[in-house]
């Protein structure tokens, strides 16, 4: 009786390493696993702020591009309106010459009528 225990033992015994072995082993293939994960999460995120960054780099490129091409055309739209107030001064000029030619015409053809 006892030998038979003392057998069930060791093949217990037998039996509680391998289950052991292979806890240990699907332990170390978790982490291997977990640590592989977290790699992979590194790089994608390394990756995801690396696209956020040149996105914000080409945003602000564009956006100053922008801002100086508003400048150039406030700049225009200034330097036309300047140029609209000169026509207008040149065509009342001309508006109030041509009148006093016009008149002067009127007076010499009276005289010369007369």
């Amino acid at each position: 009786q006892l030998q038979l225990t003392m057998s069930e033992k060791n093949e217990l015994t037998r039996s509680l390493e391998m289950v052991q072995n292979q806890l240990q082993e699907k332990e170390s293939e978790i982490k291997r696993e977990i640590s592989e994960y977290k790699d992979r999460l590194l790089q994608a995120e390394k990756e995801h702020q690396d696209a956020l960054t040149e996105a914000n780099r080409k945003n602000e490129v564009e956006i100053k591009a922008c801002h100086e091409k508003i400048n150039s055309l406030e700049h225009f739209i200034r330097s036309q309106n300047l140029e609209i107030e000169h026509l207008k001064s040149n065509k009342e000029e001309l508006n109030n010459s041509l009148k006093e030619a016009n008149k002067a015409l009127g007076e010499l053809r009276k005289s010369k009528v007369r």
